[in-house]
């Protein structure tokens, strides 16, 4: 398999090509072997990196995170740095074959020697100082820095490099006082010394540390960012620059040559009397539970620096809520007078719908009365008309009667049939409309001509 830089994981069994010997050291996810090229036999130090089964698993790290590692460390050519030599891959882990460097930690090598001169100690830090400002040169920062790192072993991430720079600084005061400059009696006392960047020069260790060295350590540990010195202007600081000039090195050694030497005791006893439960002939234990503390005020000093980034996207998510909130209340604000406004209209409309509706609630009332009535009327006027029928009924008949007895007369009569009967027609409805004038029907008779001829 081949990613980004060309670097290849390499699939068969490294066993096949190394020999793998003993423990170098281990972290959470790691473990680090010493090994021998079975080809070439070269000693190389051999990483065995545990890797995450599941996107759903805390176990292991990412592919992601591993390919970054091994495409950095392709990107690097320095002395003080190590290098990548080969890849391997399994089911469970990737293999990292790196240069292995064999000095050993910084803690046993100043446990081995009897003093420390200030010269020595700038030679340190310029190699640790040349190895960080080449990482920077190609953008890579280096955010494990302390003194039990073994070498130039480095772990890259990108970091404010600002946070890189206090990180020599104490670096630089352990080296020249074999004290901690922010270790508290408790971790919450250590936080705050690291917020509030508390320390002071105790005479006890730094009564023969040169102020050029204070100077730097000053520089170094600046609560202001801003201030504090890069490591381009760390490099060039006088401190640093005096162990390549010979003769400045013979005159400040003849000045003071009682402050030039730098008791490796302090450091063994530093680290003893912080931790009194391990036994005092085991230096390498000691030193190593020293290194422990001083990760732990590294880690709170990360966990600081996390907690203020939170502080202020928190602050930054609050201001944006508010801001949200503002815009939000306004909205509702003006739709609430809209609504109010609308709500206001419907109530209008509905009291006038009521009013309405009452009024045509009244009037149905009263034409259901007037409906009411005129029935009674329409019943009282329908029997009269048919007592009237009756009567007229009967009138007919007599009239038939009467004008059948003129017929009968007709030789004697002074009328003829026709004149008597159209006279005596008109007559007869002439009474008939009077007749049902009287009654109050005469609207449905109004039009009614008997003809009483027949």
């Amino acid at each position: 398999m081949r990613i980004s830089g060309m670097a290849v994981f390499k699939q068969q069994n490294v066993e096949e090509f190394y020999e793998i010997r003993e423990e170098l050291g281990s972290g959470q996810f790691a473990i680090v072997k010493q090994c021998k090229e079975k080809s070439s036999g070269l000693e190389y130090a051999a990483k065995f990196i545990k890797k995450r089964q599941s996107r759903a698993s805390r176990r292991g790290v990412r592919r992601e995170e591993i390919e970054r590692e091994v495409n950095i460390l392709q990107q690097i050519q320095h002395p003080n740095i190590i290098t990548l030599h080969d890849v391997y891959e399994n089911r469970t882990d990737t293999v990292l074959i790196l240069e292995l460097v064999s000095g050993g930690e910084l803690f046993d090598f100043l446990a081995q020697k009897e003093s420390l001169s200030e010269e020595e100690a700038t030679q340190f830090m310029k190699q640790i100082l040349d190895g960080v400002n080449y990482l920077h040169s190609r953008k890579i920062a280096h955010f494990d820095l302390k003194v039990g790192s073994s070498g130039c072993c480095l772990r890259m991430y990108l970091t404010a490099l600002q946070r890189i720079t206090k990180s020599i600084g104490v670096i630089t005061y352990i080296l020249l006082s074999g004290a901690s400059p922010f270790l508290g009696e408790t971790k919450q006392e250590t936080l705050g010394n690291i917020s509030a960047m508390d320390y002071e020069f105790d005479e006890e260790f730094f009564s023969r540390t040169s102020e050029l060295a204070k100077n730097f350590i000053r520089q170094l540990l600046v609560k202001d960012t801003r201030k504090r010195l890069t490591i381009q202007e760390a490099l060039n600081h006088p401190w640093i620059k005096t162990h390549e000039s010979m003769e400045e090195t013979k005159v400040l050694e003849t000045k003071k040559p009682e402050r030039r030497q730098l008791k490796t005791k302090r450091l063994k006893e530093y680290t003893i009397k912080s931790h009194s439960s391990m036994p005092p002939n085991n230096t390498y234990v000691n030193f190593e539970r020293f290194t422990l503390a001083v990760e732990d005020v590294s880690v709170m000093e990360t966990s600081v620096s996390a907690i203020a980034v939170a502080q202020d996207s928190l602050q930054e998510d609050i201001d944006a809520l508010i801001s949200i909130y503002n815009e939000k209340e306004t909205w509702y604000k003006e739709e609430s007078e809209s609504v109010r406004h609308e709500l206001s209209q419907l109530r209008y409309e509905y009291r006038k719908v009521e009013s309405m509706k009452k009024h045509l609630q009244d009037d149905i009332k009263t034409v259901d009365s007037s409906i009411t009535d005129i029935t009674g009327k329409y019943m009282e006027r329908k029997s009269h008309f048919e007592v009237l029928g009756q009567e007229l009924s009967s009138e007919v008949k007599w009239v038939q009667d009467v004008m059948s007895s003129f017929q009968m007369d007709n030789g004697n009569g002074s009328f003829s049939n026709g004149d008597f009967a159209s006279v005596f027609n008109k007559d007869v409805n002439e009474a008939l409309k009077e007749l049902l004038n009287s009654s109050c029907s005469g609207e449905l008779l109004s039009g009614m001509n008997l003809d009483l001829t027949e």
